[in-house]
């Protein structure tokens, strides 16, 4: 009896989902996010589609793999959410805080802001961290007008990542975790539920 052989696809093995990580980064950086789908980055790994999903589940899930995130924002500001918008400004950045002050991860968070921030990946940070990732999440706070608090809310806490984490300028690195949350968290309370009109946004 003759066995029948399969061809292209790849089942599971040790390696693989190491293989498909490897095919989604690629394809996330040169692509971007909404060019990348699940079927060419299963193609470029020479397995199924249908293996992808069983180790990530969703795009979104693969997006943040390849990337390396060693938390889910998403699960992360989940309790923050929960509260609902009053006070969420000085939540939402206590929480942020928490965990980028933790030496055990802050290692790889930085790794991952490079990746998203440098030429290449500019592109995951507009079409993929942003509107997949973060926005979600930040727009369940907002009274109205998401498509302007949202941005307002993410530049305010990128910038900041940036200014205390990567360049590390003075005296914001070395700021109390507290201090930095009564200075900047009304600014992203007002950018939540403020009002926007012209000229009421005062700078940090």
């Amino acid at each position: 009896m003759s066995t029948r052989t399969s061809r292209g696809r790849r089942p599971g093995a040790p390696d693989t989902r190491a293989e498909v990580l490897d095919a989604a980064r690629t394809s996330f950086a040169e692509k971007g996010f909404r060019a990348t789908t699940i079927r060419a980055v299963a193609a470029s790994a020479g397995v199924d589609p249908a293996l992808v999903h069983h180790y990530f589940g969703s795009k979104d899930q693969l997006f943040l793999a390849a990337l390396e995130m060693p938390v889910d924002p998403r699960e992360l500001l989940a309790p923050v959410v929960q509260m609902g918008p009053d006070g969420a400004g000085e939540r939402l950045l206590r929480t942020f805080l928490s965990v980028w002050d933790d030496p055990e991860i802050q290692g790889q968070l930085l790794a991952v802001v490079r990746s998203v921030l440098n030429e290449d990946g500019g592109t995951l940070l507009k079409e993929g961290f942003i509107p997949v990732v973060v926005g979600p999440v930040v727009g369940q706070l907002v009274v109205d007008q998401p498509e302007v608090r949202v941005p307002l809310v993410v530049s305010q806490v990128i910038g900041l990542i940036v200014a205390r984490y990567v360049l590390a300028l003075p005296p914001m690195a070395l700021m109390p975790a507290e201090d930095v949350v009564a200075r900047v968290g009304p600014v992203l309370q007002h950018y939540l539920t403020g009002d926007l009109e012209a000229g009421d946004v005062k700078p940090v």
